[in-house]
C-alpha cells in the first residue's frame, strides 16, 4: 500500500515527462492527476486508522541500498502517525493543485512538463516523509530542492524566474550543507543512520562532548544545530528565508504546493521526527525557539506593506513556519504538527484563491489595481474569506472555531505553559504576530474585494493582458507612500493623487473555471473544519499521547499545562486578532487616507519594511558582489590572463610565430639551404665536442 502511494507520482511523472510527445498534453495531465488522486485516496485510510488506533507503526523494505563497511542502508518506507499526517497533507494538496492547474495553466503550451514536475516534486516529498534513515531522508530532501528549482523556473524564458530559481537553489544549498554535516556527525557518533536506532540511543549521550571546529562541545547540541541549519533552509527561517518570496515567480499552483503543504514544512517535519534527539539538548531547543520567534515577527512585519498579493501570502507562510518552530522549541511537537496540518489547508486555499483572483484580473498581481471584486468573483471571495478567518484564528472557545483558532492558539498557550524564558519570549512574539497576521490578512481582503474598483481602464492592466506571465515589481509604480492609500491607484497611472482610476475600457473580471473552483471548495472545508475535527487527537493531553506514540516526543505534562493556562492567556490571541481586524477595517475601508499618512509619517520604518529589512541588500554586499568580483578577477586574470594566455592562446601564437619564421626560411635559393645545413652541421659538431 505505502509503496503504491509513494511510487505512483514517480511513475506518472516519468510517463508525462518522457512520453508527452507520444501521448499528448491531455493524457499527460490525466495520468498525473489520476495518479495523485489515487495516492490521496489510499493515504486517508492510513491516517484515519492511526486516529482510531487500529493501525500500528511498521516499516516496509523496498530493497537493499548501501553496504559499505559499517554503513548499512536499506531503502525502506516507514509508516507511523507522523508519516500518516504528512501523507494526507502532501497527497491531498498535491492532488487538488493538479486539478486546479487544469484551469490555471490551460493556455500554457508546455503543460505536460509542468504536470510532470508537479508529480516529481510530490514523489520526492513522499520519499522524504516515509524515510526510515537519514540517507533516504537526504535523498528526498535534495529531490524536493531539485523539483522546486524546476518549478520556480518553469517559465525559463523569463529572467526573473530563472534568477528566483537559482536563488532558491543556492540558499537551500547553504542549509543543506549544514544538514549533511549533521548526518555525517550523527553517523560518526551513533555508527548508524537508522532513525529508530539513533532516537533510541540519543538519551544515552546526554552530557557527552564532541570535537568540532577546534573545540569540544556538547554532542547532541552540535548535531541538532547542524541538522536545524538544514531545516532553516528548507523552511525559510530568518537568515535563510530570502528565497521564499522570490519563489513567487513560479506559477501560482507551484506556490500553493511548495509554500503551503510540502517543501517548506520539511524542516518542521524533520525536527519533529528527530525530536528525541532535540529533547536531549535544551540549548538546541532554545535556539529553535528564538529563531522561530524571530522569523514569525520578521515575516509578519514585512507582510504589512507588500502590494503583490502572492508575496503577502508568502511572507505569511514564513511567519506561520516560525510559529511551528517555536512550538517545537518549547517541546510542543504535537501542536507544531497540528498547525502544519491546518496550515496546509488554509494556506493552500489562500494561494489558490489568490491564483483565481490573478486569473480573473488577467494575471495582475498588484493589489493596488484590485478593489470591489467580491461581486465579480463571489466564489473566490467566499473561499478566501474562509481562508482568512482560518489564518487569523476566528473562533469561540468550547463552541466552534476555524482551523487556525485551534492550532495557532494551542501554540501560543503551549509557549506560555512551557515556563521557560525562551517560551515567554515566544509567547509575546506569538501574540504580536497574531495581531500583525490579522491586519495584513484583512488588508489583503479589503484591498482586493472591497472599496471602489481600481482596475477599469487601467493602463497597467492593459499591459498585463499582453504579458500573461508577467510579474510586476513592487517598487515600479510611483511613490510607495502615496500608493499605500487603498482608495487610490498608484500615482504613476492616475490623473491626480485623489482620483480613483475608472474608465470604459470594457475590461471585466470573471470567475475562474470549475477545475479551479472545485479545489477551492474542498480546501474551504479543510480551512473551516480541520481544527474542530482533529484538535483532540493532535493536541489532546490523553488522546494525543496515544496518537503520537512512537513517532515523536509527545510531552503530556506540557499538554496538560497548556489546557490549564489562565483565561487571559487563552484570550490573548483572540483579542490580538480582533485588534488587527479593526485596524485594517479602519485604515482600508472607513478612512482610506490613513495608510498614506502613516507611510509618510514613518517613511524610514516604511522603507525598512518595504525593503524586507534590507536582507537582500546586505547579502548582496557581503556575498553576492564579492563573489561576482572574485569571479570576474579569476575570469580575467586567471582564465584569460593566465590559462588562455599561456595555454591554448599562447601555444597558438607560438605556432603562428614559428610558421612565420619557417616560411621565411623557405626562400627557394640554394645558398640559403646550404647555409642552414652548414649551421646545423656546426651545431652538431659543437655538441659532439662538448660531450
Amino acid at each position: 500500500m505505502i509503496a503504491v502511494i509513494v511510487f505512483l507520482p514517480l511513475l506518472a511523472a516519468i510517463v508525462a515527462g518522457l512520453g508527452q510527445r507520444m501521448i499528448g498534453a491531455v493524457p499527460s495531465k490525466l495520468i498525473t492527476t489520476a495518479g495523485l488522486f489515487a495516492a490521496c485516496a489510499l493515504s486517508w485510510p492510513i491516517f484515519l486508522n492511526f486516529l482510531h488506533g487500529s493501525e500500528v507503526a511498521h516499516v516496509e523494505t523496498v530493497l537493499p541500498f548501501i553496504r559499505s563497511g559499517d554503513l548499512v542502508v536499506d531503502w525502506s518506507l516507514r509508516v507511523d502517525a507522523l508519516t500518516a499526517v504528512m501523507l494526507v497533507v502532501i497527497t491531498s494538496v498535491s492532488a487538488l493543485v493538479h486539478l486546479y492547474s487544469w484551469g490555471y495553466m490551460s493556455e500554457d503550451p508546455d503543460q505536460p512538463r509542468f504536470f510532470a514536475y508537479l508529480s516529481l516534486f510530490t514523489f520526492a516529498m513522499l520519499m522524504l516523509v516515509t524515510s526510515d534513515n537519514l540517507i533516504q531522508m537526504f535523498f528526498g530532501w535534495e529531490g524536493v530542492g531539485l523539483a522546486s528549482y524546476l518549478l520556480i523556473g518553469f517559465w525559463y524564458k523569463k529572467p526573473s524566474a530563472n534568477a528566483a530559481a537559482i536563488k532558491a537553489f543556492v540558499v537551500n544549498r547553504v542549509g543543506d550543507f549544514g544538514f549533511s554535516l549533521g548526518i555525517f556527525g550523527t553517523f560518526l557518533v551513533f555508527g548508524t543512520v537508522s532513525i529508530p536506532a539513533i532516537l533510541a540511543a540519543a538519551p544515552g549521550l546526554a552530557g557527552s562532548t564532541i570535537g568540532f571546529i577546534g573545540g569540544r562541545f556538547d554532542t547532541m547540541t552540535v548535531l541538532c544545530l547542524l541538522l536545524f541549519v538544514g531545516a532553516m533552509g528548507k523552511s525559510a527561517q530568518l537568515g535563510l528565508h530570502t528565497w521564499l518570496p522570490d519563489a513567487m515567480e513560479g506559477p501560482t499552483p507551484v506556490s500553493a504546493l511548495i509554500h503551503a503543504a510540502t517543501m517548506v514544512t520539511a524542516g518542521v517535519f524533520m525536527v519533529c521526527r528527530l525530536s528525541p534527539m532535540f529533547e536531549v539538548s535544551p540549548t538546541a531547543l532554545t535556539v529553535v525557539t528564538y529563531v522561530g520567534a524571530a522569523t514569525a515577527l520578521f515575516a509578519a512585519t514585512v507582510g504589512l506593506v507588500q502590494t503583490d498579493i502572492k508575496r503577502v501570502i508568502a511572507y505569511s507562510t514564513c511567519s506561520q513556519l516560525g510559529y511551528m518552530f517555536f512550538a517545537a522549541g518549547v517541546g510542543a511537537y504535537g501542536a507544531a504538527m497540528f498547525h502544519l496540518f491546518t496550515h496546509a489547508f488554509f494556506k493552500a486555499l489562500l494561494f489558490l484563491g489568490a491564483g483565481s483572483v490573478i486569473h480573473a484580473m488577467h494575471h495582475e498581481q498588484d493589489m493596488r489595481f484590485y478593489g470591489g471584486l467580491r461581486k465579480s468573483i463571489p466564489v473566490t471571495f467566499w473561499a478566501m474569506m474562509a481562508g482568512t478567518l482560518a489564518i487569523t484564528g476566528v473562533g469561540v472557545a468550547e463552541v466552534f472555531g476555524f482551523a487556525g483558532f485551534y492550532s495557532k492558539d494551542a501554540i501560543i498557550e503551549a509557549t506560555y505553559a512551557a515556563g521557560t524564558d525562551a517560551g515567554q519570549v515566544a509567547f509575546g512574539v506569538g501574540v504580536v504576530a497574531a495581531l500583525l497576521t490579522s491586519f495584513y490578512s484583512w488588508r489583503l481582503m479589503f484591498l482586493t474585494f472591497f472599496g471602489k474598483p481600481r482596475w477599469a481602464g487601467s493602463e497597467h492592466i492593459q499591459h498585463a493582458v499582453h504579458d500573461a506571465h508577467g510579474h510586476h515589481d513592487d517598487h515600479a509604480h510611483g511613490d510607495p507612500a502615496a500608493d499605500e492609500d487603498a482608495g487610490h491607484a498608484p500615482n504613476a497611472h492616475d490623473a491626480g493623487a485623489n482620483e480613483v482610476v475608472t474608465g470604459t475600457a470594457g475590461y471585466h473580471p470573471h470567475e475562474s473555471p470549475w477545475p479551479m473552483l472545485v479545489p477551492l471548495g474542498v480546501l474551504t472545508l479543510g480551512a473551516v473544519f480541520a481544527g474542530f475535527v482533529f484538535h483532540e487527537p493532535f493536541i489532546g493531553a490523553e488522546h494525543g499521547g496515544e496518537f503520537w506514540k512512537g513517532s515523536l516526543a509527545f510531552n503530556e505534562h506540557l499538554m496538560h499545562a497548556m489546557h490549564g493556562v489562565p483565561e487571559w492567556v487563552k484570550l490573548s490571541a483572540t483579542v490580538a486578532m480582533a485588534i488587527g481586524f479593526l485596524l485594517a477595517l479602519w485604515a482600508y475601508v472607513i478612512n482610506t487616507s490613513i495608510p498614506a499618512k502613516v507611510a509618510a509619517t514613518f517613511s524610514g520604518l516604511y522603507a525598512f519594511l518595504l525593503n524586507k529589512w534590507y536582507f537582500d541588500e546586505l547579502y548582496a554586499f557581503l556575498f553576492v558582489r564579492p563573489a561576482f568580483a572574485l569571479g570576474r578577477m579569476l575570469w580575467r586574470r586567471g582564465d584569460q590572463g593566465t590559462i588562455d594566455r599561456f595555454g591554448p592562446n599562447g601555444i597558438a601564437q607560438l605556432i603562428v610565430g614559428g610558421g612565420v619564421l619557417t616560411r621565411r626560411l623557405q626562400s627557394g635559393y640554394l645558398y640559403t639551404y646550404a647555409l642552414v645545413m652548414l649551421l646545423g652541421l656546426a651545431a652538431a659538431a659543437t655538441w659532439a665536442m662538448t660531450r
